[in-house]
């Protein structure tokens, strides 16, 4: 039997690994994608507009 204990880990890994690319496939697009798009467009344009800090040489 211990060679069922030695191969539950990477099937348990294989199987979550697959679970999460369904997901993550599942959920590009469709209805969200636009809310999505405009949350990031917002996030860049909030960082453009932030001013800069210089940064200080202490020499």
């Amino acid at each position: 039997m211990d060679y069922v204990s030695a191969l539950v880990p990477p099937v348990v890994m294989a199987v979550l690994f697959i679970g999460v690319i369904r997901v993550m496939v599942k959920t590009q697009g469709g209805a969200n994608k636009a809310k999505e798009d405009a949350a990031v467009d917002a996030a860049i344009a909030h960082g453009d507009g932030a001013p800069q800090a210089s940064p200080k040489a202490d020499a």
